[in-house]
């Protein structure tokens, strides 16, 4: 995939909830090719290493891209430093992004499923379908909801789930996505987050015949797949072409980088 390198100014921040930070970036070159469910990643001063950040919206007409996160060390602490103006150091699109049909058309119905963080990438992918969008949101608690008057906003419909049922459904996320599949007509279930969620995400939708796309979290060193630091297990069927009668079908395991071959990939090949 083309990716950009460069330095751009930020010209939006804002404080989202306890922690969580949306930024705005003016980038024209990667907002024409960015796609829904990729990332950057982020120079800060100070540290080697770069800050994969998920993309959470892409403005093509003004050339920008939003992105969300969450201070979860030094590096992303330094980060919010930055202020409305700054320059930013950044690498970017990277990643595969979430497959989106060519035609978003009326009787196309699909169930977004985030938690936590794992909301920010999934923004994108629900604002592109509307009003033929689930989001299903999960957090701890009312104060760390992010993003569910976004969601609204562009007239999907929000399901908001919290541990401690300050908010919405008291529990995980996994009793209303299975309510909603029991529904019918769902083409297709993007998820993100933890990575029991995401387990028990694909293990419901292997149960209702329902194909589904999960964006890993993880740790990355080089973010184009180099340093092997974000290595994950996969579990793929031979296909016919490629392998003798005998062995077509079989599962093979293997190693994929979720920089480069991910961050998303289709549920039923990651071992979780």
């Amino acid at each position: 995939m083309p990716y950009k390198c460069g330095s751009y100014h930020i010209i939006e921040k804002t404080a989202i909830s306890a922690g969580v930070y949306s930024y705005g970036i003016l980038c024209p070159d990667v907002a024409e090719i960015a796609a829904p469910g990729q990332f950057v990643h982020i120079k800060v001063e100070g540290f080697t290493l770069r800050r994969p950040i998920s993309i959470c919206d892409i403005d093509r007409r003004n050339g920008s891209i939003r992105i969300v996160f969450e201070i979860r060390g030094h590096g992303t602490r330094k980060l919010v430093d930055a202020k409305v103006g700054d320059s930013i150091d950044m690498i970017a699109p990277l990643g595969k992004g979430f497959t989106l049909p060519d035609d978003i058309s009326p009787d196309r119905r699909v169930i977004t499923v985030g938690g936590g963080i794992g909301v920010a990438p999934l923004f994108s992918v629900a604002a592109a379908f509307r009003e033929n969008a689930t989001a299903i949101l999960g957090f701890r608690s009312y104060d760390k909801i992010i993003l569910a008057n976004d969601f609204k906003q562009n007239d999907v419909h929000v399901i908001t789930c919290t541990d401690d049922g300050s908010v919405g459904i008291k529990g995980t996320v996994t009793a209303p996505l299975e309510a909603e599949l029991v529904k019918g007509d769902v083409d297709m279930v993007y998820a993100c987050g933890p990575q029991p969620m995401l387990a028990a995400i694909v293990g419901i939708c292997e149960k209702a015949g329902v194909p589904c796309e999960v964006s890993l979290e993880q740790r990355m060193g080089c973010g184009v797949g180099a340093c092997a630091v974000c290595a994950c297990e996969i579990k793929r069927t031979l296909n016919d072409s490629d392998v003798s009668a005998e062995t077509a079908g079989a599962e093979t395991l293997g190693m994929l980088m979720v920089c480069r071959d991910g961050p998303v990939f289709k549920g039923e090949e990651v071992v979780l």
